[in-house]
């Protein structure tokens, strides 16, 4: 697979739908086979052709291959919530298996895959078989998938210790971390370039973007 990507996030609502569905506009302008993937999203709406939830169908819309969506987003929860809670009260399990052969058959028909995370990068998915364990989380999906890892960070108060702390966590994964995006959620943040430039000096992968806008 060329330029396919997990994109992770320091948090919910930091935009990484909006960093994946850009890259996917231009993936697909570049000529290649480019389709989304939303393996677990917790909030959904029941329409007239099941639950959909509004990031899968915005990355189904910003591919440039027309997929089912079910292969899309496998693993679709009505409830909003942390993704293992949504599982357990709509009485699912979230099954790595299921969404590993939901990319494989993507992969049969793209060139490239943008698949993003939800919530954060240790957000759980699953209760852990011990009392203090962290217990599956959206890393192990991302471990199944092997793909390099895009960090989007949303800049603003308390971030820094959230994208240090995610940057150990992805380092520590194995997988290929490519770099991050410093997304500027909070247009009154009056500190965001000097927030910036602190994870710009502390984190070990290179900035790709300033997104002008969230």
């Amino acid at each position: 697979m060329r330029q396919s990507l997990f994109i992770t996030g320091t948090d919910t609502g930091v935009g990484k739908t909006w960093v994946a569905t850009r890259l996917l506009h231009a993936q697909g302008g570049a000529g290649l086979r480019a389709a989304g993937m939303k393996p677990v999203a917790a909030g959904a709406e029941m329409t007239s052709h099941g639950l959909r939830n509004d990031d899968a169908l915005d990355l189904q819309a910003a591919s440039s291959v027309r997929l089912p969506y079910e292969w899309v987003n496998p693993c679709c929860l009505p409830e909003a919530t942390s993704p293992h809670l949504a599982a357990r009260r709509a009485g699912q399990a979230i099954n790595i298996g299921a969404i590993k052969q939901a990319f494989d058959r993507i992969c049969a028909e793209t060139d490239v895959i943008v698949v993003e995370g939800a919530g954060g990068w240790l957000a759980p998915i699953d209760e852990p078989a011990r009392s203090g364990e962290a217990g599956p989380t959206m890393a192990d999906i991302a471990l199944a998938l092997q793909l390099p890892v895009l960090l989007v960070v949303g800049i603003r108060l308390g971030c820094i210790s959230h994208a240090l702390l995610t940057a150990d966590a992805i380092q520590r994964s194995g997988l290929r971390w490519v770099g991050w995006v410093a997304n500027p959620i909070d247009p009154d943040f009056a500190d965001r370039d000097d927030y910036v430039q602190a994870l710009r000096q502390r984190l070990p992968v290179p900035l790709l973007s300033i997104p002008s806008s969230p």
